[in-house]
């Protein structure tokens, strides 16, 4: 049988207010033309305002899903999201020395309203466990920081830096993205292992409901790259997809704090 469906595997966390987490992935998958299968993680009570509470998936559960889905389901991209604990980390890590597709990792640790979606001792564990195996590691300026424990860069040639010292902890190229910094202009900036850098800019846009944006940003990519678009195309393509949904962001009534982006902004009417 000839493959035709192209498939971007989402292991993340549950937002139950939709705007994130795998809910904000399998809406960014499919509006980037790719069938999106789900690992959940976590169990998150989430809102616009708030995380409630978090309830974490046993480690072999969270692995049960993931032998369940590559087993059945012809995956071409891994996209991860919030892993939480030190356990989920190494469960998911295993499975990953085994997948020979493009892998993308969003590495969630602060949710939009200041919750806490990765445990303190994980963060270690990701550098040793995952950052290895990604294809693309997608840190916005906080995380990159929190992962070279230093402080967030201000400046595009201070993100290129970062990026560089992230590369050496293993992936193969890292997008810092610049939604955290001040300034009327955001810029990304990506970063390869030769030291290409790349950059993403767009005008800054003035609104409240950018929650979920890293992981829609994250999935949209790896629906890109799912279909065989090459790294620096598929991040370009998610930027311009990200760009438009957060213009689009406020014609959503959703909730009473910090909004979703509309990623369904080209087919709804």
């Amino acid at each position: 049988m000839t493959k035709t469906t192209t498939i971007a595997l989402t292991i993340a966390g549950s937002d139950s207010g939709g705007g994130a987490g795998v809910q904000a992935d399998i809406k960014a998958i499919s509006a980037n033309g790719a069938y999106a299968a789900s690992v959940i993680t976590a169990i998150t009570a989430q809102n616009t305002l708030a995380v409630t509470d978090v309830h974490e998936v046993p480690a072999g559960i969270v692995g049960a899903q993931i032998d369940a889905v590559l087993s059945d389901l012809d995956v071409d991209v891994i996209k991860l999201g919030m892993l939480f604990s030190q356990p989920i980390i190494k469960a998911v890590a295993q499975r990953l020395a085994g997948f020979d597709g493009p892998v993308v990792v969003d590495p969630v640790m602060i949710a939009k309203s200041g919750d806490a979606l990765l445990q303190d001792a994980a963060v270690a564990a990701m550098v040793t466990h995952i950052l290895p195996h990604a294809t693309l590691l997608t840190p916005n300026l906080p995380e990159a920081a929190r992962l070279l424990n230093t402080t967030e860069a201000n400046t595009p040639e201070e993100m290129a830096a970062q990026g560089q010292r992230l590369i050496a902890m293993g992936p193969k190229a890292v997008l810092m993205k610049g939604g955290h910094a001040i300034g009327g202009t955001c810029t990304d900036v990506l970063v390869d292992a030769q030291g290409v850098v790349t950059t993403c800019t767009a005008a800054r846009i003035e609104t409240g409901n950018t929650h979920g944006t890293g992981c829609t940003y994250s999935a949209a990519i790896a629906a890109q790259l799912a279909q065989a678009v090459g790294l620096k195309e598929a991040v370009k393509a998610a930027h311009s997809y990200l760009q438009a949904a957060i213009k689009a962001a406020d014609s959503l009534t959703i909730g009473q704090g910090h909004g979703p982006v509309h990623h369904f902004y080209g087919q709804w009417k």
